[in-house]
């Protein structure tokens, strides 16, 4: 018996297809809506939809369809007539279109053959159009989490419930239409972006064929992006259930307030039952029971916050074995089968010659190679050592195991010392402001060093400078006795000249906080080697 599917199926014979009931006639009558999308005219048939989904409560002719289809440049536009009439012929019968019951004006038989047949949308061909077009403009695309829609949700119920529970049932109806159809419109944005990140990103991490850059920009994502999203929906979810306990005794008297008030199209079932009337989200029962089980489990089947968890989890689960495949592959622990198939595949066609330069190729089958390795230059070996029984030469680990003196992995990166740098500077330059302080209390003590303290500094500066003017000192002996020419030492950067000279019988007394020192038959002179040289004797 052959199986009838939409493709093959023509005429009416899509909306008589017999079912057991009715429920299952209409499922059937509403998948058939979705068979042009799958026709091997597709792409007709989708640039016509578009027209009429263009137009509100407009039925168009085949003369209208063309000239919009010239007019959105369309290669459909080069149908001809009855192409175009056979395409609207077959909408109409898969229930996309519509023939349109307009009664037709026409000035002559001509223009009424071309007019007669018009057709408009219908509701279910526009929505499924509508779909159509969503997945085609954005379906591959990562789409972000409106996480801050569910702070906005918190509010709204904290509101609602605030108003249901006003004593004396003193709740404007209005008002509460207002913030729940609000209420639903935030809830289900937010909803719908969760199920599209997650699917992008189940469909991502699916993948085996994630290079480094592409696991670290995942990585990143998950840890931050993905556990942002997580805790934000961790933190308002007891907040929201509790509002929505607050909420519940007083809902179905809410609800019924507000239908008093605003009936709107639920009047309209009532009046022609056989219509089916799709109410705004909230003014129903069944919708408050579906935000309650988004945030609470109360059919102990688990809430979509659970859900929530559970697939994030799953999908730092599938980052980790990204991750173990990435280092199997770096080691070469990875299955090379697909490989080896090829290659076994170029033997079997190879000719012997090729054959060999393959396997060569394939396995590195050279010849003997001789490794040049310098020995010990302090062994002197004989030529008549046997190399069996001669001493062993040490060979490098590299060239041992892969027959290359050539370090692996990236080289290292060059060192900042410019923190270093700037640290030493600082020292240099609180060290030279030091000595040039203490350069400047020499100065000032120069004549009167026995009447001074001074400071460490200043004191090793004098030091200093003593040391070597004694060095550069000439000594001679005069009258039996030992003469000590003037010696001197400057400091050019401190701009400052120490004077020594012998003098008997003179005690020079050097006080600082360190102690204190007595120069014997010395007399000392600091002077700056800016100022006109004239010496100050200091005497003790």
């Amino acid at each position: 018996m052959p199986i009838r599917t939409l493709e093959n199926m023509v005429g009416d014979e899509l909306h008589e297809e017999p079912h057991d009931d009715d429920s299952g006639s209409q499922t059937w009558q509403r998948l058939s809506a979705y068979a042009y999308l799958s026709a091997p005219e597709r792409l007709e048939y989708v640039a016509v939809m578009r027209v009429f989904c263009g137009t509100l409560l407009a039925d168009l002719a085949v003369p209208d369809v063309l000239a919009k289809l010239a007019q959105s440049g369309h290669p459909a536009a080069a149908l001809g007539a009855e192409t175009l009439t056979a395409r609207l012929e077959q909408l109409v019968r898969w229930g996309n279109l519509l023939r349109s019951t307009h009664t037709v004006t026409a000035t002559s038989i001509a223009e009424y053959q071309r007019s007669r047949s018009r057709y408009q949308l219908s509701k279910l061909g526009e929505r499924v159009q509508r779909d159509a077009d969503e997945v085609l403009a954005g379906a591959d695309a990562a789409r972000e989490v409106s996480s801050e829609l569910l702070t906005l949700v918190d509010r709204g119920l904290k509101e609602i419930a605030n108003l249901a529970a006003a004593p004396g049932g003193g709740t404007d109806p209005q008002q509460a239409l207002e913030k729940i159809s609000t209420l639903f419109a935030q809830f289900s944005e937010f909803a719908e972006s969760v199920r599209d990140f997650y699917a992008y990103l189940g469909q991502v991490l699916a993948r085996y064929d994630l290079d480094g850059a592409e696991y670290q920009g995942f990585k990143e994502l998950l840890l931050d992006y993905v556990e942002a999203i997580t805790e934000d929906v961790s933190f308002r979810a007891p907040r929201i259930a509790a509002h929505l306990r607050a909420i519940w005794p007083h809902l179905p008297t809410l609800l019924s307030r507000i239908d008093a008030h605003a009936s709107g199209l639920g009047a309209l079932s009532d009046a022609l039952p056989e219509t089916r009337v799709q109410r705004s989200r909230g003014r129903e029962m069944a919708d408050w029971e579906g935000l309650r089980d988004w945030f609470a489990d109360s059919d102990g089947h688990g809430s979509q916050v659970d859900q929530l968890r559970d697939a994030t989890l799953r999908a730092l689960q599938s980052l980790l074995a990204n991750a173990k495949r990435m280092l199997r592959s770096a080691s070469g622990e990875m299955s090379r089968r697909k490989d080896l198939l090829r290659l076994a595949a170029w033997f079997d066609a190879a000719e012997p010659e090729e054959a060999h330069d393959i396997a060569v190729a394939a396995f590195g089958l050279y010849g003997a190679r001789h490794l040049g390795v310098a020995p010990d230059p302090d062994l002197s070996v004989p030529a008549y050592v046997s190399w069996w029984t001669g001493p062993v030469v040490d060979v490098p680990v590299a060239l041992r195991e892969r027959g290359s003196r050539a370090p692996r992995g990236r080289s290292a990166a060059v060192e900042d010392h410019g923190e270093q740098k700037r640290r030493l500077m600082e020292e240099a330059r609180e060290l030279a402001a030091a000595r040039q302080a203490a350069a400047a209390e020499l100065r000032s003590a120069s004549g009167r060093f026995d009447q001074v303290r001074l400071g460490s500094a200043a004191m090793r500066l004098l030091l200093e400078l003593l040391t070597a003017a004694l060095g550069n000192a000439q000594l001679h002996r005069k009258d039996g006795d030992f003469q000590l020419d003037g010696g001197h030492a400057d400091d050019a950067d401190l701009g400052i000249r120490l004077t020594a000279w012998r003098t008997p019988g003179r005690h020079t007394l050097l006080r600082s906080v360190d102690g204190d020192l007595t120069a014997d038959d010395l007399t000392l002179a600091v002077e700056s080697t800016s100022a006109p040289a004239a010496a100050e004797e200091a005497s003790a």
